[in-house]
């Protein structure tokens, strides 16, 4: 027996490897919680998003006043 609980080196590579696996799940999780479900594209997407992209798009002259209403009230805002 060489150490690491006995089972040499390969026992730690796995320990870490089990460290590694459970952070990302975590990160995953937590990123998950905050932000909501994932959207089209992997982007996550909350309740919000359409209408400040809306109001973005507005702010850019990329809407009239007209599409702008209509569409904010397609979103249902």
């Amino acid at each position: 027996m060489a150490g690491y609980g006995g089972y040499g080196i390969m026992g730690l590579v796995f320990s870490i490897l089990w460290i590694v696996i459970l952070v990302i799940v975590i990160a995953a999780i937590v990123r998950w919680a905050r932000h909501g479900h994932i959207g089209r594209g992997g982007r996550y997407w909350r309740d919000s998003d359409a209408l400040d992209i809306l109001k973005e798009r507005y702010a850019k002259g990329e809407l009239t006043k007209e599409e702008f209403e209509t569409m904010k009230k397609d979103i249902g805002a």
